[in-house]
């Protein structure tokens, strides 16, 4: 973040997020590649790419919750099943009840 001084004060100038960039596999994610903010079916995919939008610096953690309605919780578990097992681990499966 960019820092001025004034008299003493310093104010900040926020920079902006880049709306694009280029993965190691040469594809490129953007917020373009997010579902719909008004998204009610969370499929594995849908999932993904809101973590990939986070994880690439594309929009914060915050901006994602509000803009999903999403919790704090439910967030962090897609994030960390994300990031042990990719876009397969964010597949639900029914819970068997013994």
């Amino acid at each position: 973040m960019q820092h001025i001084r004034k008299q003493n004060l310093v104010e900040i100038i926020p920079q902006p997020m880049p709306v694009a960039i280029k993965l190691k596999d040469g594809t490129i994610l953007s917020l373009s590649d997010l579902p719909p903010a008004n998204t009610t079916r969370w499929v594995a995919s849908t999932k993904a790419a809101v973590i990939r939008v986070y994880l690439a610096g594309l929009a914060t953690r915050d901006d994602l919750i509000e803009k999903y309605a999403l919790s704090s919780e439910e967030f962090e578990i897609w994030l960390n099943r994300y990031i042990d097992g990719g876009k397969q681990a964010l597949k639900v499966t029914k819970i068997q009840v013994a």
